[in-house]
């Protein structure tokens, strides 16, 4: 019970310092009334029509198969995009295009969406099969990342001097054993962790994706000792 205690805690600290809000999506409140129903039914079903914003990620079928297909240009790329980019700014994302190439589109996910843990499923289940219905010429959509800091010892260590204060209170350091394969695609930062925090993988989990986000590299690996 105290190691849960614990963790909770170091979470909690850890989550007031993030840069992104979560806000609760709105809720609708529909009021019943016993009289003139099928007119409050009508109102309901148009509201709802009206402010509901439908995913594309969730209706694979809602493409018209008498539409026309598009061209690959930059402005209908970014007009397919324009029609999912709703979806993505509710989540607190968006979407630009970083790079057309022959047939290969390179997009660059942006705000919440591009450190989500499920930013590959988006790009692939999500703005790929949306563009290609709409472009059959595209054949194939990549995620460009945008360019981060260099991945060396001292900026590892600014990501864990932002969390060894916390470490701190509950009884725990942290510090980094060395980096293998810097230049590699898939990089890895060796921490060691002491104290009573070394055995929390909620804390180990977030501290991984602090580093990640801080580097931007999709293979970042963060494994500890």
């Amino acid at each position: 019970m105290k190691s849960i205690a614990t963790a909770t805690a170091i979470l909690s600290t850890l989550a007031s310092t993030q840069a992104f809000t979560v806000v609760p999506s709105s809720t609708r409140v529909v009021s019943n009334t016993n009289t003139n129903t099928n007119v409050n039914n009508r109102v309901v079903t148009r509201l709802h029509s009206e402010a509901e914003v439908v995913s594309p990620f969730e209706n694979p079928e809602g493409v018209d198969p008498n539409e026309e297909h598009l061209e690959l240009t930059w402005e209908n790329v970014d007009k397919v995009l324009d029609e999912m980019r709703p979806f993505l700014i509710q989540d607190g994302g968006n979407v630009s295009i970083a790079e057309i190439d022959g047939p290969v589109v390179r997009l660059q996910l942006e705000g919440a969406c591009g450190t989500c843990p499920s930013s590959t499923q988006t790009m692939k289940m999500g703005l790929e099969r949306g563009l290609r219905e709409k472009i059959p010429e595209i054949q194939e959509v990549i995620q460009a990342m945008p360019e981060g800091p260099p991945l060396d010892q001292e900026q590892v260590e600014v990501i864990l001097d932002g969390v060894r204060p916390f470490l701190k209170v509950a009884g725990g350091n942290i510090e980094c054993k060395g980096i293998e394969g810097e230049s590699s695609l898939q990089p890895i930062i060796n921490l060691k962790m002491g104290g009573s925090s070394a055995s929390l993988n909620s804390v180990k989990l977030e501290i991984s994706q602090r580093l990640q986000r801080h580097f931007m590299l999709s293979g970042l690996q963060v494994e500890f000792l």
